[in-house]
């Protein structure tokens, strides 16, 4: 069977990228919805934005409402208003919570019933073109065919794909990203990294996933920690943007692991943010599944040149593993008890989570396999 190999239909990368996105624009339609939060109202973001839709008299309403990560309720109202303001296309403008609103709300404009009806399942229908405009380094939403919504009477993070959800046209401009805070740096740029390395170390790798998270996770352990201590620094800046890019075109198309599996379930009980949840996990998932992909893990010490050839695979393998909890550390990634997290709340939970986290479908694309007692387990260590 042969890998096929998905990318959004069209990117563009620069200083000038918004600039030149005005041609495509306009072929989308006379009006658009525009999906952020209002912190980057706040910031100026959406005007620049506005004010090139206004040099091709494209009209435009703006739906603000995605503060935190996306909800089931928050698409319900995006679908409302794209309907009622007559829309021909969406535009997200934010982190992935934006991307993925815009990519949820496009997918229920052209489909019945309700979102959780398509947890799991492949969306086929055609979306209106969907334009992403990442301001954060991380999820990589803007080259994906996946969209994480929460569903708010159930509690477990929804995980939708479909080729369909691709967005028409990412526009990866440096200058959006220059307002994220070191905070938000670090969790979207963990988030990244975790992309990348799930990636290359999932059971779907393929020779051109591979090629990209290589890439990227050389470009975020050499521009991470500069981006979080120097946020005006543009060189960090942009290769943080497109290590962003290149990891989420890697993991689409080879998908994510375990991290992703367990990291899902902590933040729909326990409301961390995505990135941060899925840093809190790095180290001791990967110490569980390194058994299982020595080779794999050795070759990304080697990426980063922490070790050689001449190294056995098994110690290159968890010098790796250290440096990735180094990199966790430099940018104050704080653990469940520093974050304040119910330590009875979580283990009343355990059971729970590892179910929720074996539904997603992440932890079957490890190399090694993963049982729910290892789940379990894995969860457990957090607090050691």
């Amino acid at each position: 069977m042969s890998d096929e190999f998905i990318i959004p239909k069209r990117i563009l990368i620069g200083k000038n990228s918004l600039e030149d996105s005005r041609k495509y624009l306009k072929s989308f339609g006379k009006k658009v919805l525009i999906v952020t939060d209002k912190i980057m109202v706040e910031l100026g973001n959406v005007q620049v934005v506005l004010d090139t839709l206004d040099k091709e008299n494209i009209d435009y309403f703006i739906y603000d409402d995605i503060n935190g990560e996306p909800t089931d309720v928050m698409i319900e109202k995006g679908v409302d208003l794209y309907k009622k303001e007559t829309c021909n296309f969406l535009l997200a403008v934010g982190g992935g919570s934006a991307i993925d609103s815009a990519k949820a709300i496009g997918m229920m404009v052209n489909n019945e019933g309700n979102i959780s009806d398509y947890m799991g399942k492949q969306v086929e229908n055609k979306l209106p073109d969907i334009v992403a405009i990442p301001t954060t380094a991380g999820t990589g939403s803007e080259a994906t065919k996946f969209t994480i919504i929460s569903d708010t009477k159930t509690d477990v993070k929804m995980l939708i794909k479909g080729s369909s959800l691709m967005p028409t046209l990412a526009i990866i401009d440096p200058r959006f990203t220059m307002t994220a805070p070191p905070k938000i740096t670090a969790a979207t740029g963990l988030d990244a990294l975790t992309h990348a390395i799930e990636a290359y170390t999932s059971k779907k790798s393929q020779p051109l996933s591979d090629i990209f998270a290589l890439s990227a996770i050389k470009r975020i352990f050499r521009y991470l920690p500069i981006s979080f201590n120097d946020g005006k620094n543009e060189k960090a800046r942009t290769e943080m943007a497109i290590a962003a890019l290149e990891a989420g075109i890697a993991f689409n198309n080879s998908s994510v692991t375990i991290v992703h599996g367990m990291s899902r379930p902590i933040g729909a009980l326990f409301h961390i943010p995505h990135g941060i949840s899925n840093a809190m996990l790095l180290k001791e998932c990967f110490n569980f599944v390194l058994d299982g992909a020595y080779k794999r893990f050795a070759d990304l010490a080697r990426n980063i040149k922490i070790s050689d050839e001449n190294e056995e695979d098994e110690i290159a393998s968890r010098k790796f593993v250290e440096e990735v909890d180094k990199l966790c550390k430099t940018v104050l990634i704080p653990t469940l008890k520093e974050y304040g997290i119910d330590k009875e709340k979580f283990f009343n939970n355990l059971d729970k989570m590892a179910k929720d986290a074996l539904e997603s479908g992440s932890p079957s694309n490890t190399i090694k396999t993963v049982t729910h007692d290892d789940i379990v387990e894995v969860y457990k260590s957090l607090w050691r």
